[in-house]
């Protein structure tokens, strides 16, 4: 057909949306900065102290009270005071507390990935600095925490290296309040740790977005980056950034972050199912809104930026040290104001030029960004910067070489080699494990990981190599025993194959994509799903996660029709990629236009036994436009 589709059609849901009033919150301003010594919590974990944020919402685990707020916890902890004759270094020492999924801190290189969350973020475009850049961020905040993510570890800054101290598995006893040397250490993160940047513009934000609400936007992000694997969230962390004039959490006026996992019950609106494993984020409001309450001219003139720099290191450091809180590091000394506080709550406020004060950190050559301490149990302090230790040393980088996905048929002994390098000569290592399949086990001091597979089933294996410095490096990925014998049950996995009640669930899908108008037809029934046809630069992208059976064969099949107005017969300006967990199975272009549908088939026999996300995702240049029609899906078993 070669025309244009309406733009009118496609976005009037989203503008009605768009067109909701949000609700202003007042800003909050504070006094003098003090230290955060609030008692979070008691002995068995409830919350005492009515002023601190987790009163009454103990899922804002690190949340950062406004300057305000602090004062009043502080004052109330000092009339409060519980005591106790348990012994322990300090009220401040912080202790491990076993993990939960086995999960105690970020043990591989961290990859943060940034989410704005909402269309009020207005018309992104890019910054001299090639980052994503939004008209509606008068105070350039997403820019600046991109910035600051891909500095970490760069320069030789320490601000982070307060991290190397921290551990978990199997070696670390619950309680324990410092690592063996056979520990999973948080490596030093050389290099930077932003990972990605999605602007999630399909809808508005929230005027006031609950705790679930900002975990299933963690969940739609995991996706969006391919990261649909237990072993591919095991290091990730997305920042839910929340747009100027919304309240997330209502947070306005109590405090100014915090950070969770998915799997937290007490989540206002509950527990987020996810098909991915664990997924940590954070709450990230626009704090900005709220002035010196979150920390607006905390360290510099004007500093319009330094608390929401400060709270953005602040909740990654307590991720990195209590990834699903509060398996982790966290006080237990019972009877300390700081009970149930993490390593960044213990130094909140702290003013600076003050031992451990907020101060300005250099991060090589991506900028210098207001920071807080965080606590310190190896120098009982709270460390602005910090000598590297258990987690590697300046300039030493272990690299584990990933073996790709394993696939082992029940009862097949195994032989695999894992490798290691080092930026520095003459090293040798230890190696782990975490997650392999029931029967293997690795060779601490080769690297070979053997046995016989047991059991059937998806297993998400992180490998682990330490040199003779103490340096770490990581790799995960997934194994899948198959089932001997047995047999397949045929099943037709997506739902909503061919679209036809009018919605996309379960389907994930751009605005619009689900479509019934007769511009281009169905290929049978009403509905079909309509990637780009604007004629203008667009990216549209329809997704489903399914699990295939362990045993079985699988194929996807669908009906693609291409319609484009492009006259080259030589030049790929339009294209539609399909994959598969982040692994491309097809392609195609403007050049693979038809006149009518075309049956395509993949088979997945390979993923059997996995959960899949399959992901179509069509692109659009500035002119001329081209419309990929897909229609009567299918991921069928045998």
């Amino acid at each position: 057909m070669g025309v244009p589709r309406s733009r009118a059609s496609r976005r009037l849901a989203l503008a009605a949306v768009a067109s909701l009033s949000l609700v202003t919150a007042a800003l909050t301003t504070g006094g003098a900065a003090q230290a955060a010594d609030q008692p979070v919590s008691s002995q068995n974990g409830t919350v005492t102290n009515p002023y601190s944020p987790a009163y009454q919402h103990p899922y804002r685990h690190g949340a950062v009270p406004t300057i305000a707020q602090n004062e009043k916890i502080k004052q109330w902890a000092a009339t409060h005071q519980e005591t106790s004759g348990d012994a322990a270094t300090g009220p401040q020492t912080l202790s491990y507390g076993g993990g939960i999924d086995g999960i105690g801190v970020q043990s591989g290189h961290s990859k943060v990935y940034l989410v704005f969350y909402g269309n009020q973020w207005g018309t992104q475009s890019t910054d001299a600095n090639g980052n994503a850049k939004f008209s509606g961020d008068s105070a350039g905040a997403a820019g600046a925490a991109q910035q600051m993510f891909k500095g970490i570890g760069t320069g030789n800054e320490l601000w982070s290296a307060d991290l190397t101290q921290w551990c978990d598995g199997p070696n670390v006893a619950v309680g324990a309040t410092s690592c063996p040397s056979n520990a999973n250490f948080i490596p030093y993160q050389a290099g930077g740790v932003l990972a990605g940047v999605w602007y999630d513009n399909a809808a508005a934000s929230p005027s006031a977005a609950t705790g679930h609400q900002l975990g299933q936007e963690a969940v739609n992000a995991a996706a969006h980056f391919g990261n649909t694997t237990a072993a591919a969230n095991r290091d990730a962390y997305y920042v839910i950034m929340s747009p100027h004039g919304t309240n997330p959490d209502n947070y306005q006026g109590q405090y100014c972050a915090w950070h969770d996992y998915n799997g937290d019950t007490t989540l206002t609106g509950g527990a987020v199912t996810s098909p991915y494993g664990d997924v940590a984020f954070s709450n990230q409001p626009y704090n900005i809104d709220s002035g010196s309450g979150c920390g607006v001219g905390f360290v510099n003139s004007p500093g319009t930026l330094d608390g929401f720099t400060m709270t953005l290191g602040h909740e990654w450091h307590e991720m990195m040290s209590d990834q699903n809180p509060a398996g982790g590091w966290t006080n237990h000394v019972s009877g300390s104001s700081y009970n149930g506080q993490e390593n960044s709550d213990e130094c909140a406020w702290l003013s600076p030029g003050t031992t451990g004060g907020a101060a300005n950190i250099t991060f090589g050559s991506f900028g210098t960004w207001a920071e807080q301490a965080s606590w310190s149990n190896d120098t009982n302090s709270c460390a602005i910067s910090h000598p590297i230790v258990g987690g590697g040393s300046t300039g030493n980088t272990v690299t584990v070489t990933n073996p790709g996905n394993q696939t082992t048929a029940q009862g097949a002994s195994v032989s695999l080699q894992i490798q290691a390098s080092d930026s520095a000569s003459g090293q040798s290592y230890t190696y782990s494990a975490t997650g392999l399949p029931t029967g293997l086990s690795i060779n601490s001091a080769t690297g070979l990981i053997t046995g016989t597979a047991t059991t059937a089933g998806s297993y998400n294996v992180t490998a682990t190599a330490k040199d003779t410095t103490g340096a770490t490096g990581s790799t995960s990925f997934g194994w899948t025993v198959s089932g001997s014998g047995g047999s397949c049950t045929p099943a037709q996995l997506l739902g909503n194959p061919g679209f036809e009640t009018g919605s996309a669930a379960p389907w994930t899908a751009t605005s619009g994509v689900i479509d019934n108008s007769s511009s281009e037809p169905a290929h049978s029934g009403s509905w079909k799903a309509w990637l780009d046809g604007y004629g203008t630069s667009h990216t549209d992208t329809l997704s489903q996660a399914v699990t295939i059976p362990t045993g079985c064969k699988a194929t996807l099949s669908y009906w693609l029709h291409i319609d484009t107005a492009e006259t080259t017969t030589t030049a790929q300006y339009d294209k539609l990629t399909v994959t598969v967990n982040g692994t491309t199975v097809a392609t195609y272009s403007n050049l693979d236009h038809n006149t009518g549908y075309a049956q395509k088939t993949v088979d997945l026999s390979a993923y059997a036994g996995q959960s899949v996300t399959l992901k179509f995702t069509g692109v659009e240049d500035s002119s001329l436009q081209t419309s990929f029609v897909i229609d009567d899906t299918a991921i069928q078993t045998s």
